[in-house]
């Protein structure tokens, strides 16, 4: 059964990206932690983590790094945010400590979904 918020831009996105198989891994991992935290992003939202989960996956293999970041430019953003992309940049390994920041914000723009 495939999962419903893994929909057909989804899997579209996931058609594109270079390590399918990993990158599918990684967005099940990153949808079973925002279950749990009882985050619920939108489908654009997914597509966009979907298409950002992939790069990240290639960067791991190819052992490309992402620029440095400042952490302080994250300093809004909730712990538990930091800590589902904490979790899926170990998932994926091989990876900056830069990319849990930047991966952050999908989870923290999808958890302000409930605030609207």
């Amino acid at each position: 059964m495939v999962d419903p918020w893994i929909t057909s831009d989804v899997q579209t996105m996931l058609a594109k990206s270079k390590h399918q198989d990993a990158t599918l891994a990684a967005l099940i991992y990153a949808i079973k932690l925002m279950r749990q935290a009882q985050i619920e992003p939108t489908e654009l939202q997914l597509v966009i983590l979907t298409n950002h989960l992939a790069e990240m996956v290639d960067r791991s293999i190819t052992g490309a790094a992402l620029a440095d970041v400042d952490p302080e430019m994250f300093a809004g953003v909730s712990p538990e945010a930091l800590q589902i992309a904490d979790a899926v940049v170990a998932h994926i390994g091989n990876l900056a400590d830069s990319e849990k920041y930047v991966a952050s914000i999908h989870f923290e723009t999808a958890k302000n979904n409930l605030k609207i």
